[in-house]
């Protein structure tokens, strides 16, 4: 999509804020006080000679570490014999040391300091966060400690401030499907829901999202749990259940803080999808996230939470479903030549894909001397984004209000043109972006598989042989046999 075509023909011009409007009021000393910089550590910065220490050394060798290599995840697990240190890398778990068992209870200690835990506290999980500088960019760890056989397990998810800055453009490939994002994103009320597993890019999709919205004309308010990144010029709260401020209650306060673009960080619960819901059907744009494992599932799954029928067909705009696939290196991709059967596995013909030029990744090991210095032997380097979007229309919402099957809602949001999961990382393939051994590992399932022929027989009800029309059932041409893709 253009983003010219996002522009209004006559901009509205907002004047500046007069910094005069107030220089007549004695706001006394604290108008001149200004607060300093945060005081922040730095990984690669000597430790005082009085509090240095090997183990301070080890865990800022640790958390650099994982910078340098762009892992996800970080996870110190005591065991039986030792301490395994393993990052998660494009999201697969690689394992990177095991320390001997001596330094667990100093090294978990030390995490939990940096992360201002209770060290004294063993027996139950706590969560925390610690932020430090690497080379000038502050960074934010996620920690969280769990007790386990043989001591405190820590993991801590590193917090990419970078990712904020993604606009759709650079998150979604094709340029359909990044349309009907963008146009969702931008409608004035209604809700929409992006969908997938833990780690598979939603918090990147709606920031993005809200980076397109942010503006000083309107109000942008989220709820998270916990706040993963700071957004400036919106309002960010986090969840505190203890003291029962959930992602309903904060609903219901942002209800009166006159808001215009509202962000749910989850919504698990009955409570919460129906305030959502009139949020979105009293005039403002809900963005929040749900579990499930397509687009399509999303209306089965508020089912379950007992949302009745008539208020998501009368407030959804539509659903995101989304997973991250590893990207093939470009310095070291290999071409590749499927035989038909490894097609046929995808729903794919020899006969249709015969012009692409197919590729796989070239994995060598760690120590190889010929190893790709791009991504280090592993064959793939960063990861792409493989979208499913269903847009509402009024065929689906009357569905929806009777509550169809999910096979029937399926069929009538292929219809309406959506591009199944497997079929956009099928097209990833094509563009040499990722492999078909991946597609299989993150997104080839039956139903998938199915959805997929059917969105490919939906789209050609014309005979590509003979140019006869088709009916939707039929598997071939009977005229002159073409099979149909």
């Amino acid at each position: 999509m253009d983003s010219e075509t996002l522009t209004p023909p006559n901009p509205v011009v907002e004047p500046a804020i007069s910094p005069s409007i107030f220089a007549d009021l004695d706001l006394g000393p604290s108008a001149q006080t200004q607060a300093g910089p945060e005081s922040i550590e730095d990984l690669e910065a000597a430790p005082p000679e009085d509090t240095a220490s090997p183990i301070l050394g080890l865990v800022n060798r640790i958390l650099t570490e994982a910078i340098k290599v762009g892992a996800s995840d970080i996870h110190v697990e005591p065991q039986q014999e030792g301490m395994l240190v393993r990052f998660r890398q494009d999201g697969v778990l690689r394992s990177i040391d095991n320390l001997p068992k001596s330094l667990v209870p100093a090294v978990t200690s030390r995490f939990k300091i940096m992360a201002d835990l209770d060290i004294a506290e063993r027996r139950l999980p706590q969560d925390g966060r610690i932020r430090r500088l690497f080379r000038g960019q502050v960074v934010d760890f996620r920690v969280s400690t769990l007790p386990g056989r043989y001591g405190e397990k820590v993991v801590l998810r590193l917090l990419d401030n970078s990712a904020t800055k993604l606009g759709l453009d650079t998150l979604v490939t094709d340029l359909t499907a990044r349309g009907k994002v963008r146009d969702m994103g931008g409608k004035p009320f209604g809700m929409l829901l992006v969908t997938g597993p833990t780690g598979s890019g939603k918090s990147t999709t709606l920031y993005a999202l809200l980076s397109e919205r942010n503006d000083p004309r309107i109000n942008i308010s989220t709820v998270e749990d916990p706040i993963e990144y700071g957004l400036h010029g919106i309002t960010q709260t986090q969840v505190n259940r203890e003291k029962g401020y959930d992602f309903a209650s904060a609903l219901r306060a942002f209800m009166r803080q006159d808001p215009d673009v509202l962000l749910v960080g989850e919504t698990r619960d009955l409570e919460t999808a129906r305030t959502a819901i009139e949020a979105a059907l009293t005039g403002h744009l809900v963005m929040t996230t749900l579990h499930c494992n397509d687009a399509v599932g999303a209306f089965a799954r508020l089912d379950e939470m007992g949302v009745e029928p008539f208020l998501v067909s009368s407030s959804l705009l539509g659903v995101v479903s989304q997973r991250l696939v590893r990207r093939l290196c470009p310095d070291c991709r290999i071409p590749h030549t499927p035989d038909p059967e490894e097609l046929a596995h995808f729903g794919l013909l020899a006969s249709d894909e015969g012009a692409i030029t197919f590729h796989r990744a070239h994995t060598v090991s760690a120590d190889a001397p010929d190893r790709c210095p791009t991504c280090l032997g592993r064959g793939y380097k960063g990861r792409v984004g493989v979208y499913e979007v269903l847009v509402m229309n009024e065929s689906i919402s009357a569905a929806v209000a009777k509550r169809a099957s999910t096979h029937e809602l399926r069929r009538l949001a292929l219809e309406a043109g959506m591009k199944t999961l497997l079929g956009y990382g099928l097209d990833l393939v094509r563009q040499g972006h990722t492999s078909l051994e991946e597609v299989e590992r993150m997104l080839l399932t039956d139903t998938g598989l199915e959805s997929e022929r059917r969105a490919r027989a939906l789209n050609s009800l014309t005979c590509r042989g003979c140019g006869a029309g088709l009916n939707d059932e039929w598997l071939e041409c009977p005229y002159c046999l073409k099979v149909r893709r």
